[in-house]
């Protein structure tokens, strides 16, 4: 718990705490230059998002539907996930330098500007459009601005504490943003650009070497991947029909070919039922969480795209470590998600905290016969990943259980020929994890020079 004093004549008809602890700070900053609201600067009205359904599109003939999830933490456009929108209304065709704004959700705040060389698009009714006078000021300014440290606290300070986060229109006009001369603004606008440029190129390498591992790892185990295609017919004789399975999906002839190709590899094959321990998740109830000092919970949530993140974590009684030991998560455990979005997605966990395993997530706990980096490598292969496909149930949350998971077949060479692929693989990981980082660090520099610039130390 902390305390702080507010005096009365502070108070401007907020009183949640987290509002009043940083109002001060955010009202005040230390610059050279006259604060402006950002409603100041607008040449046209603020307009909310379509509400329309996104849907799936084709990118050469349709307009992009941008949705708050298509944006990223540094407010660039993501590549994956694309769609349309059922019905796209010209009134919300994107232009040049417009700036969206998240309003609503755990991203509320996230800010976006578009670009020319991007798709012809319209926005989703979560976001909302600035049109930035170019007389007043350079839109990438304002947009690069809101990387800032400052626009970060003010979005956490501003959002109203509710169950669904949210910051209206209005919020979003009266936040106040140093206005330095024009020159200036375009002077940060290009030391930005270029660590914005010079980011997107360490990770294009590092995701270049991290796309790599897949055909080095076939190309060791001596596995011809072949070109996989969906039929839309297809016969499957009742003497075929296994594992209590009658979906059509499951019996994609493209999946037999996945099967054929391991077994063509160099080395035997094996399930990993015969090399492995699985522990499942425990339905630890939310009754139990705490909101203190507890044991770590690794929920489905923490599985992401690329990492498993602890940042957001549930609590549990710190007694519940040694009571339901079955599910401590261990150093070197690989950790895979058995549901949603993320299914399939293992990583192998490093992290020193006393940690337990819920419900849709399992460990993958090995013996002394298989390298937990190898059986990684080849989890994150094209090969498993169809594996995982066809092996989960479908529906509108695919899912996946414990014997599923356990009747994959993985190639088992011997373990030096394992040792060897762990070792690449984990030279190119390390070189991957050192260019992302070293791209972050660059951007961090950058907004710390335009901080300079903005208080006149440059």
């Amino acid at each position: 718990m902390k305390c702080f004093t507010v005096y009365a004549d502070e108070i401007e008809g907020r009183i949640d705490p987290l509002y009043l602890k940083n109002i001060s700070i955010i009202k005040n900053p230390k610059t050279l230059f006259k604060l402006v609201p950002l409603g100041d600067l607008l040449k046209d009205k603020v307009q909310y998002g379509a509400n329309e359904r996104a849907i799936e599109g084709n990118p050469e003939e349709d307009i992009r539907y941008i949705r708050i999830t298509d944006i990223d933490e540094y407010g660039n456009l993501k590549k994956d996930e694309w769609k349309t929108a059922e019905r796209a209304d010209n009134k919300y065709l994107l232009q040049e330098n417009d700036i969206l704004f998240a309003r609503s959700g755990a991203t509320a705040g996230k800010v976006f500007i578009y670009k020319k060389e991007f798709e012809k698009a319209i926005y989703a009714g979560y976001l909302i459009r600035f049109k930035i006078d170019e007389n007043k000021a350079n839109p990438k300014f304002v947009f690069f601005y809101t990387q800032l440290k400052r626009y970060n606290t003010w979005v956490k300070s501003i959002q109203r504490p509710s169950g669904q986060p949210n910051i209206n229109s209005e919020e979003f006009k009266s936040f106040e943003i140093p206005l330095p001369p024009i020159g200036i603004q375009n002077k940060i606008v290009s030391l930005m650009e270029k660590a914005y440029s010079q980011k997107k190129q360490k990770e294009t390498e590092a995701q270049r070497l991290l796309d790599s591992i897949n055909d080095y790892v076939f190309g060791e185990l001596g596995i011809k991947f072949p070109e996989l295609k969906d039929k839309m017919t297809y016969a499957v004789n009742s003497d075929e029909v296994r594992n209590n399975r009658a979906d059509a999906y499951y019996y994609q002839p493209k999946f037999e070919e996945v099967e054929k190709a391991i077994e063509k590899g160099k080395f035997e094959v094996k399930e990993l039922k015969e090399l492995v321990e699985f522990i499942p998740g425990y339905a630890f109830s939310s009754n139990d969480y705490v909101h203190t000092k507890g044991t770590k919970l690794l929920t489905i949530k923490n599985i992401r795209e690329k990492s498993i993140d602890l940042n957001e974590v549930t609590l549990l009684p710190e007694d519940f470590y040694n009571e339901y030991k079955k599910f401590q998560v261990k150093k070197d455990d690989i950790v895979i998600a058995m549901t949603g979005a993320t299914i399939g997605k293992s990583f192998i966990f490093n992290i020193d905290d006393k940690v337990l395993l819920n419900q849709r997530v399992g460990i993958i706990r090995l013996s002394k016969k298989l390298n937990n980096l190898f059986l990684l490598a080849f989890m994150k292969t094209s090969i498993f990943r169809q594996k995982i496909f066809r092996q989960s149930c479908g529906g509108a949350q695919p899912n996946i259980s414990e014997s599923e998971i356990l009747s994959i077949n993985i190639p088992f060479p011997p373990i030096t020929v394992q040792n060897k692929i762990a070792s690449e693989v984990k030279r190119r990981m390390r070189k991957a994890e050192q260019l992302q980082k070293e791209s972050k660090e660059d951007l961090e520099e950058a907004k710390k020079e335009v901080e300079k610039i903005i208080l006149g130390e440059k």
